[in-house]
């Protein structure tokens, strides 16, 4: 808020320098369970402890692989809040040696065992919620047990349904209703399963959570190198897995074969996975060996493969990324959702699947093709079109990674651990893992001349050429690597990305900031402004020059020489964000060289900001312009900068009142919500939504970093956490921006999806504010 004070301020520094402008644009529990649940108590839990009852690995199952990897990235995503112990399905017949986290064990054929474990839970008093995997299998002929447990717990339950299964019969509605009934919410995998529920069922919407089943988030390998890896070079692969049973329907691809043969004679279909344990224990080798004598009398040989072992997760991934083609071919219309079709489809593969629940939801004309079940002739057909025809598959694989991004297991994690916290009435306080510093994509986004611009997922396209803006920014991020790590390779990142910026750097000091992949200036340098380019160029070396004290002197030298050089024409400029990128840029080269050079300036640029503040601030609006577009924290952050080089308050006040303006506009209930690139926010209007980008997050970071190491108050800092857990995704669609399998960042989050891109902007600013979130984590 203004005052008569800091009116008095800005006029009279205002008599120094002209006004310059600038323009930029069920049902309910009986009652016996209510009387018997605990009431809450009102306190936070520091690590909540929640009970899984699933099967789980070693024992080989499609659920026990599906918790894992739940489990897996909870752990990854939170475990300084959250604790996950296991309580594992066994059938009487098979034990197993289990992992530490296996807390429980609950013989599912055994009507003692289940009030057993009711009363070892409700006495556990470090378990605060129950998270049960249901599959009708698992309680088979002990149905009656199972919802006795369910009604015996007087901890919150959570029961996710792996299968529902449409027009009930009087029985079938009953069981799932009472299982229903006996808990507190219930998680499905697909819309197709929640709208079964609610019609056939007669479920409260609001009872149901859609949770899609996890899928792992690749680093889309070279398939010709991996071809080469697993000795299918040259050959169409076609690929289906899975523990092998008849129900899996492998004889529809079998009969196909001949058909795509004649026309693509490289072909192979890989038949991935042992028999299921329960098929061989009642069945032996009977499907398989059959499957066998059919590849004999089709004299298929040399075109299937069968891999009949477990394969560990990451070379299962590799085969599905240089697959061609996926087929999934259950003969089963009630199977709900299937885990291979998830794995398939995070690898880009286009898929050819019968039409489960699953891949009618999934699947359109732009991701995959549906055909009927058995039905050999359309497979055959189905293959041969996406075979022949390159740029369709190609499309298919770009469509199918997008529409799959938001079910990767880190995104399922948020969303299981975000209804932890609702059940638990808000006493469960989340707090993200901070990822480990992955500098994998930023190092592959780099040549030998400087940082690539743009990114096709995560490949480099060094057709986009380089830019001085992300190479600028690449300098301050292997910087800030270097100070915090101390490793004598990013000295060489550092000399190559202050090359560029020589490079770049004009005969009169200015700088062009446009250059194609023949390291050619382009013609984009003349057709936009590039003040604010220079000013981040300036930025980069007076970070350099500020490590002095830990940079070689040749580096050092370097940067001072181009500095100074570009110093020569800067009292013209007059962009806003151009001024203040310096003014940063300034303190920073202030610090390296401890000197009084460039004052005037300093003062010339702070008061040309305090001018536009005063223009266009009034109650309400406490900002330097009549709009906010991108890189809006760098205004007040500079104003601090002017304020700490030359003691002038009025710059501190102003700093302070036009950063909080900012941050009352940006953080809310969802947390940050940056400045939509969709619209820029206008005077007196409503801000535009969507098109966040993860650059404004970044610096909206540094900004409160540096706010808070001046100013020592704890809303900063508390705001940067939040800031940055939008990157692992606390934000409007709950969705990661970071990926921890490449180390990129997508390019940011739109309105109803990510950006899977993930260029140098982005990549290079999540980085930076990682890096800058670095120093304070053990404060957390």
């Amino acid at each position: 808020m203004k005052n008569e004070n800091i009116t008095r301020k800005i006029d009279r520094l205002i008599s120094q320098e002209a006004i310059f402008s600038y323009d930029s644009t069920t049902l309910s529990p009986n009652t016996i369970r209510k009387n018997r649940y605990h009431a809450p108590v009102n306190h936070t839990i520091n690590q909540a402890e929640i009970l899984v009852v699933t099967s789980y690995p070693p024992r080989e199952c499609g659920i026990a692989t599906y918790s894992q990897d739940l489990i897996t990235a909870l752990n990854k995503k939170f475990s300084n809040s959250l604790s996950i112990k296991i309580c594992a399905l066994e059938n009487g017949k098979d034990s197993y040696d289990y992992p530490g986290e296996v807390k429980y064990r609950l013989d599912t054929s055994h009507v003692t065992s289940y009030l057993d474990l009711a009363g070892k839970i409700n006495d556990d008093d470090h378990i605060q919620l129950v998270l049960i995997q249901h599959e009708f299998g698992f309680y088979k002929d002990q149905e009656q047990a199972f919802l006795q447990l369910l009604y015996e717990l007087i901890k919150p339950v959570v029961v996710v349904f792996h299968t529902v299964l449409p027009h009930p019969d009087a029985r079938l509605k009953l069981e799932v209703k009472n299982i229903v009934a006996a808990s507190k919410s219930i998680i499905v995998m697909t819309k197709t399963s929640a709208e079964i529920l609610m019609n056939d069922y007669g479920i409260s919407k609001q009872k149901i959570n859609v949770i899609a089943h996890g899928t792992h988030l690749v680093p889309h390998l070279s398939e010709m190198f991996l071809k080469e890896k697993y000795g299918l070079t040259n050959r169409k692969v076609l690929t289906t897995f899975g523990l092998l049973s008849s129900g899996k329907s492998i004889e529809t691809t079998l009969n196909a074969l001949p058909a795509i043969i004649k026309q693509c004679p490289e072909v192979i279909f890989l038949v991935i996975g042992k028999t299921h344990p329960e098929v061989v224990k009642n069945d032996g080798e009977v499907y398989r060996n059959s499957l066998i004598e059919k590849v004999k009398e089709l004299g298929i040989k040399d075109h299937v493969k069968f891999i009949n072992k477990y394969l560990d997760l990451p070379t299962l991934l590799e085969y599905l990324q240089l697959t061609d083609i996926y087929l999934f071919t259950t003969n089963d219309p009630n199977q709900a959702v299937s885990g291979t079709f998830a794995y398939a489809m995070s690898c880009g593969c286009p898929i050819i699947s019968t039409p489960i629940p699953h891949a009618k939801e999934v699947l359109t004309k732009d991701t995959g093709i549906i055909i009927d079940f058995k039905s050999s002739k359309q497979l055959a057909e189905g293959v041969n079109l996406l075979l022949n025809d390159y740029p369709l598959r190609k499309s298919i694989i770009t469509n199918t990674l997008q529409k799959i991004v938001s079910t990767a297991w880190e995104n399922s994690a948020v969303a299981h651990a975000m209804l932890f916290q609702n059940m638990s009435g808000n006493r469960i306080q989340l707090q993200f893992n901070l990822p480990e510093i992955n500098l994998s994509h930023f190092k592959a986004m780099t040549t030998e001349f400087g940082m690539i611009q743009f990114s096709k997922i995560n490949q480099p396209n060094i057709k986009s050429g380089y830019t001085l803006d992300d190479n600028a920014r690449a300098l301050v991020a292997t910087c800030m690597c270097y100070k915090l790590s101390r490793e004598k390779a990013s000295i060489d990142d550092i000399g190559k990305y202050l090359a560029f910026i020589k490079f770049c750097q004009q005969p009169m000091g200015n700088f062009l900031n446009y250059v194609d992949q023949e390291q050619n200036f382009t013609e984009q340098n003349n057709d936009v402004n590039l003040d604010d380019s220079n000013g981040r160029a300036l930025w980069a070396l007076g970070y350099v020059v500020s490590l002095k004290d830990i940079l070689p002197k040749t580096i050092i030298a370097e940067a001072i020489t181009i500095f100074e050089h570009a110093m020569l024409n800067m009292s013209s400029v007059k962009s806003p964000r151009a001024m203040a990128f310096v003014l940063k840029g300034i303190f920073y080269f202030h610090k390296g060289k401890k000197s009084t050079d460039y004052l005037e300036l300093v003062q010339l640029y702070a008061n040309r900001l305090l001018g536009m503040y005063k223009h266009e601030s009034n109650m309400i609006w406490e900002w330097f312009e009549s709009y906010m577009t991108y890189a809006n924290s760098i205004l007040p952050e500079a104003m601090l900068y002017a304020w700490l080089m030359t003691g002038e308050s009025i710059y501190k006040d102003i700093a302070r009142t036009s950063f909080n303006f900012l941050l009352s506009l940006t953080f809310n209930k969802n947390g940050i919500e940056v400045i939509s690139n969709k619209g820029w926010l206008q005077k007196g209007q409503e801000a535009g939504q969507f098109g966040e980008q993860p650059i404004d997050v970044a610096y909206t970071i540094m900004t409160l970093s540096k706010f808070y190491d001046v100013f020592m108050d704890e809303e900063y800092h508390k705001k940067m956490e939040i800031a940055f857990n939008w990157f692992l995704g606390d934000n409007r669609l709950h969705q990661i921006i970071y990926n921890p399998c490449t180390g990129g960042c997508y390019d940011g989050l739109e309105e109803t999806h990510v950006n899977l891109n993930q260029g140098a902007e982005s990549t290079v600013s999540y980085l930076m504010a990682r890096l800058t979130v670095e120093k304070y984590k053990n404060e957390q």
